[in-house]
């Protein structure tokens, strides 16, 4: 299949178009309107610095049900047992600065370069992207980001500085989420990690029924 290059207006090929990997598309920006006109469908950014953008729909795709959301035991009684705190988009920027440069000092390598970090910025501040802090003793231990558009949460990155921090950020975002009626959590890539969380695979036709479901048609850039 042929991979489509974007122009300057913020629509995308139908997912279904996809290349076996998930590539998509090539070019185009990161503007708000385009990340809301990518995440509304099921696609997007990840790309290295230096290259144009690429976009890419993963099928099947990784998601959590939050009812299906699972905790071991041993994970419960760690959290019960450590003094971590949780917040809320207090620390946005820290937070995706962190989940670059974590990777990059375990030699993982990042896809969240400057203009990934600029474009999430502004995503934040038009009221869609979110971030998990997780403290101790005063200092960040883990934390995380995401996109959330109507009751559909797309997560995008995670890093821990202290052992369990990535993790009781997640199971305090999936908590939170729960509350506010969020029904379906994309994870985009599959992991053994998120796996041991009740995380599954669906079919890309029915990942994509879901989002229809349950994220407004009509997407402004008032906060969600």
């Amino acid at each position: 299949m042929p991979i489509f290059q974007l122009n300057d207006t913020p629509v995308f090929p139908h997912p279904s178009l996809a290349e076996d990997n998930g590539l998509l598309a090539v070019g185009g920006d990161l503007s708000v309107e385009r990340l809301l006109a990518a995440y509304s469908n099921g696609i997007f950014p990840w790309y290295s610095q230096g290259d144009p953008p690429l976009w890419w729909f993963t099928d099947p795709r990784l998601v959590i049900f939050p009812e299906e959301f699972k905790v071991s035991k041993r994970l419960a009684r760690t959290l019960r047992n450590t003094a971590f705190q949780i917040s809320f988009d207090q620390d946005f920027t820290r937070i995706i600065s962190l989940c670059a440069a974590v990777r990059e000092e375990h030699g993982e390598g990042t896809w969240i370069n400057s203009e990934m970090q600029e474009a999430y910025e502004d995503l934040h501040q038009a009221g869609y992207a979110h971030s998990v802090e997780c403290w101790l003793d005063g200092e960040l231990a883990g934390g995380l980001y995401g996109v959330k558009l109507g009751n559909v949460f797309f997560g995008e990155s995670m890093f821990t500085r202290i052992s369990n921090g990535s993790k009781a950020a997640l199971v305090a975002l999936v908590t939170n989420l729960k509350q506010q009626g969020v029904t379906l959590i994309d994870c985009q890539m599959t992991t053994d990690h998120l796996v041991t969380f009740g995380a599954r695979e669906i079919e890309g036709s029915e990942f994509r029924r879901l989002l229809q479901l349950h994220i407004p048609h009509n997407l402004t850039t008032e906060s969600q």
